[in-house]
């Protein structure tokens, strides 16, 4: 991904990356998208980009592993998040799914993976610290919570599910307060070419509807030059 794409990527929210998607498909029915309502500590920051660092997570009831095992699983944890490609985000699924308590993305996490390189958090599990989360580190979760349980990291590296959407370690994701997606890898050269495609053919109906004196004539001359521009 070179610095024009990511730049691109950052500047448009994740709906105009589906969308450019299926242009690059040509047609609708691309489905590597989270579902339902996510919740953004930060929504005025835009959107995040990055390869994904994964791991799972649990907290309802302490781990049952010694107590050695969880500390070098956490080690494990903290140098995976702090290795590989950049831009890259954290992953994380929390199997105790809509059960969760345990709010693992505070102040102090947020930072830490902040300080490591990381543009952003995705998780379907708890956030917390909310007035005290680092600038320039959004993070999207699946609630708030004040408490961080008995949260201990289960996995690192494999592949997580988060909203329904399933991630692997290192796909390249896109979130922001909408949701997420993973952009196949087979359709990053031509990604930044339909965002630009998209956005032409939508300015030709989004023009016409804000002029004044927009009626159902000027769009239906508006919806046939937008029909015949995108095939």
């Amino acid at each position: 991904m070179n610095d024009a794409l990511l730049t691109l990527l950052r500047s448009v929210d994740t709906p105009t990356v589906c969308n450019a998607i299926e242009v690059i498909e040509g047609k609708r029915g691309f489905d590597r998208f989270t579902r339902g309502t996510v919740l953004c500590s930060a929504p005025d920051e835009g959107a995040i980009v990055g390869y994904a660092r994964t791991a799972r997570i649990s907290a309802i009831v302490p781990p049952s592993e010694a107590p050695e095992v969880i500390r070098a699983r956490r080690m494990d944890y903290y140098r995976h998040m702090a290795s590989g490609p950049r831009p890259a985000i954290a992953v994380v699924e929390d199997i105790d799914g809509d059960k969760a308590i345990g709010a693992y993305w505070g102040e102090i996490n947020t930072t830490v993976h902040k300080g490591f390189g990381l543009s952003g958090a995705l998780t379907n599990g708890v956030m917390r610290d909310l007035g005290d989360l680092p600038d320039g580190f959004p993070v999207i979760a699946g609630s708030i919570g004040p408490s961080h349980g008995f949260v201990h990291v289960t996995e690192v590296a494999s592949d997580v599910t988060v909203f329904g959407l399933t991630i692997r370690d290192g796909d390249l994701v896109h979130a922001d307060r909408h949701g997420a997606l993973v952009i196949p890898a087979e359709y990053v050269d031509n990604l930044q070419a339909a965002i630009n495609t998209m956005r032409r053919t939508e300015d030709i109906v989004l023009s016409a509807a804000r002029k004044p004196g927009f009626d159902f004539d000027s769009f239906a001359a508006a919806w046939e030059a937008f029909e015949k521009a995108r095939t």
